[in-house]
């Protein structure tokens, strides 16, 4: 049996966070790091995804994608 590592929350989280950006960008068809930057110009991971993981990770992956895409849609119009 292999050795399994096992992952402190913080790191759980911020593993989420890489997952939503990465979804975001591969359903949006643009590179990951115009995504984070995206983001983090809306503060879009400090203000929704970090604080909600908690109810986010629960969700199907297609429906987090679909969310984060609207979400980011939104709060870039509102800015």
């Amino acid at each position: 049996m292999k050795n399994l590592i096992e992952l402190s929350h913080t790191e759980l989280i911020l593993s989420f966070a890489a997952s939503c950006i990465e979804g975001v960008a591969r359903k949006l068809g643009i590179p990951y790091q115009e995504v984070f930057a995206r983001m983090k110009r809306v503060g879009m991971i400090e203000n929704y995804i970090l604080p909600y993981y908690d109810t986010l990770h629960t969700e199907s992956r297609e429906h987090v994608t679909d969310n984060m895409v609207e979400c980011l849609i939104t709060w870039e119009a509102k800015r």
